[in-house]
């Protein structure tokens, strides 16, 4: 799909963590150029102000998962605050942005060490770069921890070990659940394949291609068992992703996947494929959804109705590579993706 002009410069006027990405993925430009404009974000826009709210202890929020005993959102965080909805405020869901964003994990100097010796999860005070039992947190740590050079080899195994027999994941497992989610699937599997390509640990591959089968049988949108749509969250695209499942979020990993491991696209991808194509406006934009309410730093996108340039980076690319124009370079060096 070639990007009209007018599409390409709205989307370049955009954060360094945005606009990186554009270059890369959707432009084609010289990895020079990219990688200069990726360096931006240590420096500018959102991770310039993500990294001024890191506590000297190395956390954020001085929380694990939760904000910690002592820390006011007052002045420095925005959003809503009552008890029902999940900040997005501390160290996991900060570190996994930075991430997202781009930022070269040489920035952020000792945090692992400093956040091995201050942070420990809000469940039975385990050790954070053990994690914990929830799946999608322990995706995101396995994850940030490879990007941080932390050895994670033990969380790591924890996947295959916890993987049900239908080939997924379900963080309600502890209750007894035996049937994998959508959500914590996706989850796992993005962790799974981030790690692989930071740390070059094959020995979870088999785990996180028995994961995506489980997505590809249910076509990334309906039941195995009866065939039906899985829920209307599938098709509901929204930005930052955070935990939160949907075909285009699965979508854009089954690219990255399909790069890293030198395959071409499933077929089984098709449906879903369709429905993102079918969210595409005529402008070439996608409309933000629904976001999850929360506490969170700052906002990176826009408002719901309004055009993403997120989703349109996401929707665009991932279209590029369903229609086989061109891939993207040196994907295998730079396993980031914007789940920001």
């Amino acid at each position: 799909m070639a990007i009209a002009p007018e599409l390409a410069d709205w989307l370049l006027d955009a954060d360094p963590a945005l606009r990186w990405q554009v270059e890369r993925d959707l432009l084609q430009l010289p990895e020079y150029v990219w990688r200069a404009t990726r360096a931006r974000v240590a420096t500018e826009g959102f991770g310039r102000m993500l990294l001024e709210r890191q506590d000297p202890e190395g956390t954020w929020a001085r929380g694990a998962h939760f904000p910690g005993e002592g820390w006011c959102a007052a002045g420095v965080a925005i959003g809503e605050t009552d008890e029902g909805a999940q900040p997005w405020v501390s160290t996991d869901w900060s570190l996994k942005a930075l991430q997202g964003w781009g930022l070269d994990a040489e920035v952020l100097g000792d945090t692992a060490e400093r956040i091995a010796a201050n942070c420990r999860w809000e469940y039975d005070d385990l050790p954070y770069w053990g994690g914990e039992t929830d799946v999608c947190i322990n995706a995101m740590t396995l994850s940030s921890g490879a990007w941080l050079g932390v050895d994670v080899t033990a969380l790591a195994a924890w996947f295959p070990a916890h993987q049900l027999e239908d080939g997924g994941w379900n963080c309600e497992w502890p209750e007894g659940s035996t049937r994998s989610s959508f959500h914590s699937t996706l989850n796992a599997v993005i962790g799974l394949r981030e790690y692989e390509v930071l740390s070059g640990d094959t020995s979870v591959r088999a785990a996180r291609l028995r994961g995506e089968e489980y997505l590809l049988d249910r076509r990334l949108l309906r039941r195995l068992s009866t065939g039906e749509t899985v829920g209307p969250w599938a098709a509901r695209f929204l930005f930052p992703f955070r935990w939160r499942y949907s075909a285009l979020r699965a979508a854009d990993h089954f690219r990255a996947a399909a790069l890293q491991d030198g395959t071409g696209p499933d077929p089984r991808l098709a449906e879903a494929i369709d429905v993102i194509r079918s969210a595409r406006r005529r402008d070439g934009t996608w409309l933000q959804g629904d976001r999850e309410p929360g506490l969170q730093w700052f906002e990176t996108d826009v408002p719901p109705g309004e055009p993403s340039k997120w989703l349109t980076l996401v929707g665009t690319r991932v279209l590029d590579w369903w229609d086989g124009r061109h891939g993207i370079p040196d994907e295998r060096s730079s396993p980031l993706s914007t789940d920001a």
